[in-house]
């Protein structure tokens, strides 16, 4: 494992179902809401499309001992949601945005007593112990015919190593 591959571990996890588990499925293959779940946001997203991206906006390297540190990630999930609902109605997308934000609240927050996102980390969403979830205005998207946004924001401590 590597800092440069956090992204990537986080993406996997949030794609990952596992129905034994209890926790939410996100991929829409998997009857979850989200049509794309990926690392990293493409140049031209697809339009109309439920779509999440996890993006990393701040990495910090803690000392945790004299020869050992950890790689702490702000993780950023970017919410691409349609304004769109085939009966017209505005407050529909709205509702189901929120819906499936609450299925992404549950997947971060991961197993009863294992927080380490199936071994990707050494925690998520523990240190500090707060997820944000930010809701764009929806006027102009709804306004546009576009698209609803919001970012969820949360850390996650990777595991140590010697340095």
């Amino acid at each position: 494992m590597s800092s440069a591959d956090a992204v990537a571990r986080e993406a996997a996890w949030l794609a990952d179902f596992n129905p034994a588990d209890g926790l939410p499925a996100l991929s829409a293959t998997l009857g979850g809401p989200f049509d794309t779940i990926q690392a990293y946001l493409p140049r031209t997203p697809a339009q109309r499309r439920t779509q999440l991206y996890v993006l990393r906006r701040q990495l910090r390297e803690e000392r945790t001992a004299h020869v050992r540190r950890m790689a702490r990630h702000l993780f950023e999930l970017r919410i691409f949601w349609p304004a769109s609902s085939p009966s017209g109605s505005s407050e529909d997308p709205q509702q189901t945005l929120d819906a499936a934000v609450e299925l992404v609240l549950q997947r971060i927050g991961g197993l009863m007593l294992d927080k380490t996102h199936g071994g990707r980390f050494f925690s998520v969403a523990e240190n500090p112990g707060e997820v944000t979830v930010d809701f764009a205005d929806p006027e102009p998207g709804l306004r546009d015919r576009a698209d609803l946004r919001c970012t969820v924001t949360y850390w996650a401590d990777d595991t140590e190593v010697n340095g």
